[in-house]
């Protein structure tokens, strides 16, 4: 009767105490993991970004189905316009409440760019046509440096303002309440308020009218145009909401590093956001929130295991851990694909219809 009368008046005792628990948990971890050193906590701050590209990558791949490798270019155009409009490179200096939604609107656009001719394609076409986007903003970038010097060309553009409101910047490290928080400490809150928000929008989205009618193209496209679907808008959306989150992680990538350069936005980039989808889960959150902390967090695992290791064992650096990562990279997905198709943590939809695809062909 008890728990009959909490699921009515709200969420059961047991969700909130989880929820609360979480929430200690995400409000202490910088200070845990500082104590290993801050450059642990930029880790944590980086795989936060990841999280943002991946859940945005899972609106085109998870929820609609459309294959998309070129996903990176969006995280480039978010990143070069924030550069572009607060650093000395033109002078200008916006707040960020004029940058943010900017660069937000910026990259939608550019989504609604590569998804117009592009809605006829599916499978290996779309994938290719894609991967030439990425390839083709990458390369923009770095020839943009003449006539007009756009882009300041492969050098990049540095001193890059940081985000700040008002006089409290977030690049330097401050003491409140007699508790000193750094600036990798500070970036951490707001990228994990901005993953939150993200968070809330993609579950609503999923939830949703336009979320069911993603998963009807991703069905079957034909279907779904015959049950009356608008198959033309709903790719485009898909394509501008998932395009949007990148151009915010790109923002914040540009203003936590104060410099960006068209190295950072390569093919291998795009290609580890999507392998964070797919290891996690496609279409399944929790799934792909998963893949990205796993993935974005391995590298400095193995930079601060394997080389010590190596150390000990050889008293050399014998393997280079990005080899080890690539390597790692190539066997778990190999792994993935054979044991658990579905992603590490799948959806119950999907999961149930790979089980009855492999009954049908059984």
């Amino acid at each position: 009767m008890t728990q009959t009368t909490s699921l009515k008046r709200g969420l059961p005792i047991k969700t909130l105490l989880g929820i609360a628990l979480v929430g200690v948990v995400l409000a202490v971890l910088p200070f845990v993991i500082g104590i290993a050193g801050q450059s642990w906590v930029r880790t944590l701050n980086f795989a936060l970004l990841y999280v943002m590209l991946a859940l945005g990558l899972n609106i085109v791949v998870g929820f609609a189905g459309l294959l998309d490798l070129g996903y990176i270019a969006f995280y480039a155009v978010g990143a070069y316009t924030w550069a572009l409009l607060a650093s000395p490179h033109f002078g200008l200096h916006l707040p960020f409440w004029a940058i943010l939604p900017i660069s937000i609107a910026i990259a939608g656009l550019f989504g609604v760019l590569l998804g117009a001719p592009t809605l006829k394609l599916r499978g290996d076409y779309l994938a290719i046509v894609t991967l030439g986007f990425g390839e083709i903003i990458r390369i923009f970038l770095t020839n943009l440096n003449a006539p007009i010097n756009i882009t300041n060309g492969p050098q990049g553009i540095n001193r890059i303002d940081p985000f700040k409101i008002g006089d409290f910047t977030f690049a330097r490290a401050e003491t409140f309440f007699g508790i000193r928080f750094t600036g990798p400490e500070k970036y951490y809150y707001l990228l994990l308020a901005i993953v939150l928000l993200i968070l809330l929008v993609c579950a609503r989205l999923q939830n949703s009218r336009i979320g069911r009618a993603w998963e009807a193209i991703r069905e079957d496209e034909i279907a779904a145009k015959a049950m009356g679907i608008n198959t033309r808008n709903v790719k485009l959306l898909a394509f501008a909401m998932g395009a949007s989150f990148g151009g915010a992680a790109g923002a914040m990538f540009a203003a936590m590093q104060g410099f960006v350069s068209p190295e950072s936005f390569s093919l291998t980039e795009s290609i580890s956001i999507l392998c964070m989808v797919v290891l996690g889960g496609m279409g399944h959150i929790p799934g792909v929130i998963l893949g990205a902390i796993l993935l974005a967090a391995m590298p400095e695992f193995l930079r601060a295991v394997v080389e010590p290791a190596q150390h000990m064992i050889f008293g050399a650096v014998i393997l280079d851990p990005e080899g080890i990562r690539m390597l790692m990279f190539g066997l778990a997905m190999v792994l993935v694909m054979l044991f658990r198709p579905a992603g590490l943590w799948p959806s119950a939809v999907r999961k149930r219809e790979l089980a009855r695809g492999k009954g049908a062909s059984a």
